[in-house]
C-alpha cells in the first residue's frame, strides 16, 4: 500500500512538472533558460516582453555584457514572478519595458502601474548598486489592423507613460522616454517605418532605441 501512495504521489509531481505554467509554454520555455545562463559581472539587462525578446542586444550595442531577458507576451505580473533571476545577478543597469501586453488584456492601466513600481522597487531593494531605467511604452499604430486588442491602447499607453515620468524620481529610477522617439512626428502613432505590424519593430525602430538609450549606457 504504502509502494502504491508513493507512485501515485510522484505520478502527480511528474504531472505538475509537465504542466505550463499561468504565463504560457514560452514564458516557461525563456524562464528555464534565463535559470542555467551564466552571471556575469555588470550585466546590462533588458527586461520586458516580445518587443525587447526581439533584439539582438549584445550585438547592437557592441557591449557583450548585454543581455537579453525579454519574454514574448510577457506581462508586469510575468516580471515580478521571475525578478529574483535579475535581482541575484546584482546586474549595473536593467532597462524594463513592459506593460502593452496587460493593457491587451484588459488589465487596469492601475495595476500596470503598481506593479511596474513593485519591479523598480524591489531591483532598488535586493541590488541596491543596480541603476534602473523604467522606459516608456512604445506607442502602437492600428493601421496595419493587426493586433487589435494593443494598437488601440494610445490613450492608455500615454497616460501610464505619463504617470511612470512623474513616479520615477521617487523610486530611484530614471524614465526613458521612448515613446516620442518613435512615433510619428504629428501624431501619437507608431511610424510605419519602424514597423510592420503596429506593435513590433523591425531594425530601424531598434536603431532608433538604441539612439535614445545610448547616453545611459
Amino acid at each position: 500500500m504504502r509502494y502504491l501512495i508513493s507512485i501515485l504521489f510522484l505520478s502527480i509531481s511528474l504531472c505538475s512538472l509537465a504542466q505550463p505554467s499561468k504565463f504560457g509554454t514560452y514564458y516557461d520555455q525563456r524562464k528555464s533558460l534565463f535559470e542555467i545562463l551564466p552571471d556575469t559581472k555588470n550585466e546590462i539587462i533588458f527586461l520586458g516582453n516580445s518587443i525587447t525578446d526581439g533584439s539582438e542586444w549584445c550585438e547592437l550595442l557592441g557591449n557583450p555584457r548585454a543581455k537579453n531577458r525579454g519574454i514574448s507576451g510577457d506581462t508586469s505580473e510575468g516580471v515580478l514572478f521571475r525578478l529574483y533571476q535579475v535581482t541575484r545577478v546584482q546586474p549595473a543597469k536593467v532597462f524594463l519595458l513592459i506593460g502593452i501586453n496587460d493593457l491587451a488584456k484588459n488589465i487596469s492601466p492601475d495595476t500596470v502601474y503598481v506593479n511596474i513600481c513593485k519591479i523598480v522597487s524591489t531591483i532598488r531593494t535586493k541590488s541596491p548598486k543596480t541603476k534602473v531605467y523604467v522606459q516608456s511604452i512604445l506607442p502602437v499604430n492600428n493601421t496595419f489592423k493587426t493586433f487589435a486588442n494593443h494598437t488601440s491602447r494610445t490613450p492608455q499607453v500615454k497616460d501610464l507613460n505619463e504617470r511612470l515620468r512623474t513616479i520615477c524620481p521617487r523610486l530611484g529610477a530614471t524614465y526613458v522616454d521612448l515613446f516620442s522617439e518613435l512615433k510619428n512626428p504629428n501624431d501619437d502613432l507608431l511610424n510605419p517605418m519602424y514597423t510592420n505590424d503596429g506593435l513590433h519593430l523591425l531594425g530601424e525602430g531598434y536603431k532608433a532605441w538604441m539612439r535614445v538609450i545610448q547616453p545611459y549606457l
